[in-house]
């Protein structure tokens, strides 16, 4: 018996061990898990075919032997799909995985330019960089705020030095007469100069940034010169301006244009400055006024106009290229026009029909058939609280300069109303629009960008830069006796930009107490609603424009959590405003 059972022990043994190496050939081995797993600031989803795999929620799932796995990252609305790590590897949206290996797979999903919804941009009135933020390094000094490269007034780069202010050439007491202030700085026929100095008044009498004067600025001897420009006829242009309206400004001596503000003035602005992302090489479009300069901002162009619409036989017709709105319309991009009606006659109507003739965009052609075709698109500007309250801002917006109420920061072209037009009280409107958006539920996805339409006259140290023609058209509309019309220089076309003027980029994506130092201009705003919304250029000057990505950090979203506290913009009464002497 015991002979018996250890033969057949044996002979199941062999039958084991044949069984199992056969086995190695033929027998299907057992099921096998696959395990995914997400990072990063971004979210998305990861599915897998055959399905089992839905993640984040069903991250785990068992599949049979032999299957091969194929799983498909989907980054969610906003986001971007980074790539693979674990048993999968590269950028690719898809990866397969095989039974036998690494069967653990990580998708990592991060923010992008795609993340921000909701671009808001509004531009105030008739400021340069150095008359806003040439003091930008005193404040950073007095706060705290480590100091880094930035191009603003000369006598605030440490250490601080009063003798390094700058100065422009003074109206000559003997040659000037009441009407022309008489400045040649190429025969030495000039008056004592007029230093950089601190403004007390919160409101002053309007320098005039018009082609003529933007011209006169760039040198006062000589406006059509070559650069680089001598940048010394701020002061002349100012008191020749004083001079010449009726009746006339007090400050006939020009010495307006040389006047700053500093951060104890404009608290809010330096804050968002020093807090989000800021530029020092950032421009006017063009060397001339308002209109022309919001053409550019919506449009890329002002079809060869300097002045506005309507001003002459040589601009009597709309523009007719497109502005931003239309390619917007075409795309299915939401987006909003809002205008402030207080001290015009759509205060007690703001009905889109009213509101439309005091927007830039009905310098277009295509402004007539917008009103016809979104009326509801051009809305009050309790509008935009409300929108940035319940979370149905557009996807683009853009808010025009609340002129008529004397809260768009335009320095007063009338003695009569003094109290009109204080920095203080402009920025403290916008303070409101801006915290109406950090404080609302489109904070996440959302980028305000805070300009000024052209620098108004005042003096900056930095020339304009060479710009793109937008569309090869020169100046059409230029009076007999204007700059350019009797003579040819470089600066007499589309060629430059204008002067410098304050841009501040506030959301969750701006990076950290940054400054740009990459020439751009205004429509530079116009790429980035390109970039982000897949949109063409609608002209040459904004084709080659910087995106604006530099601005923005979409690997640490550094303000996800907005900055706290941030501080109130002193009212008008912490400011004194008068107009009648200076500083």
């Amino acid at each position: 018996m015991l002979v018996r059972f250890i033969a057949a022990s044996v002979a199941i043994f062999f039958i084991l061990v044949f069984s199992a190496c056969q086995g190695l050939v033929a027998v299907v081995p057992g099921n096998f898990d696959v395990t995914v797993t997400t990072t990063g600031l971004g979210s998305g989803t990861v599915t897998s075919s055959p399905s089992g795999i839905d993640c984040p929620g069903t991250c785990t799932a068992t599949f049979p032997a032999s299957t091969q796995v194929t799983l498909t990252a989907v980054p969610a609305t906003g986001f971007d799909f980074s790539g693979w790590s674990g048993a999968c590897s590269g950028n690719s949206v898809t990866c397969t995985i095989v039974s036998g290996g690494a069967n653990s797979a990580t998708a990592a999903f991060g923010a992008s330019v795609r993340s921000i919804n909701h671009i808001i941009f509004l531009a105030q009135e008739n400021r340069s960089f150095d008359s806003y933020f040439g003091a930008m390094r005193a404040y950073w000094a007095a706060n705290g705020i480590p100091d880094q490269p930035f191009d603003g007034l000369a006598q605030f780069n440490p250490p601080a030095n009063p003798a390094l202010a700058p100065s422009n050439p003074g109206c000559n007491p003997v040659t000037s007469t009441a009407t022309y202030c008489h400045v040649n700085p190429a025969s030495g026929d000039v008056g004592q100069p007029v230093t950089s100095f601190h403004f007390k008044t919160m409101c002053v009498e309007n320098p005039s940034p018009s082609w003529n004067e933007s011209h006169g600025d760039w040198n006062a001897s000589d406006p059509v010169a070559p650069p680089p420009p001598t940048l010394d006829g701020f002061v002349r242009t100012a008191a020749n301006n004083a001079r010449q309206i009726t009746p006339p400004f007090f400050d006939v001596k020009g010495m307006r244009a040389m006047g700053y503000y500093d951060g104890v003035d404009l608290n809010y602005y330096y804050f968002l400055a020093s807090t989000f992302s800021t530029s020092d090489r950032w421009f006017a479009p063009v060397m001339t006024r308002t209109h022309p300069n919001r053409e550019y901002l919506i449009g890329a162009t002002s079809n060869g106009y300097v002045y506005p619409v309507g001003t002459n036989p040589g601009d009597m017709a709309k523009i007719p290229s497109p502005p931003i709105f239309q390619e917007l319309d075409q795309a299915g991009i939401t987006w909003k026009i809002y205008v402030n009606p207080a001290g015009t006659k759509c205060a007690s109507n703001p009905t889109p029909q009213c509101l439309f003739q005091y927007t830039y965009v009905k310098a277009f052609t295509y402004g007539q058939t917008m009103l016809n075709q979104s009326p509801q698109n051009i809305v009050p500007i309790s509008q935009f609280t409300t929108d940035a309250q319940n979370g149905t801002l557009p996807q683009v917006a853009q808010i025009e300069p609340a002129s008529n109420s004397g809260l768009d920061e335009h320095p007063s072209v009338t003695d009569v109303s003094p109290a009109c037009c204080s920095v203080q009280g402009g920025a403290r409107y916008v303070s409101g629009l801006i915290n109406a958006v950090i404080n609302g539920p489109s904070w996440n996805d959302s980028a305000f960008i805070l300009t000024f339409d052209e620098a108004g006259g005042f003096y900056d140290h930095v020339a304009p830069q060479p710009a793109v023609s937008p569309d090869g058209i020169p100046p059409v509309d230029l009076f007999a006796n204007d700059t350019c019309t009797g003579a040819v220089g470089p600066n007499c076309d589309f060629v430059f930009t204008g002067y410098r003027v304050p841009m501040i980029v506030i959301s969750p994506f701006a990076k950290k107490n940054y400054v740009s130092h990459t020439v751009a201009d205004n429509t530079a705003i116009l790429k980035f609603i390109e970039t982000r919304f897949g949109l063409s250029s609608l002209t040459a000057r904004d084709a080659v424009q910087m995106d604006m990505s530099e601005f923005f950090d979409f690997a640490t979203i550094p303000w996800q959590t907005p900055p706290s506290p941030i501080p109130a913009q002193h009212p008008t009464a912490a400011g004194k405003c008068y107009l009648n002497m200076l500083p």
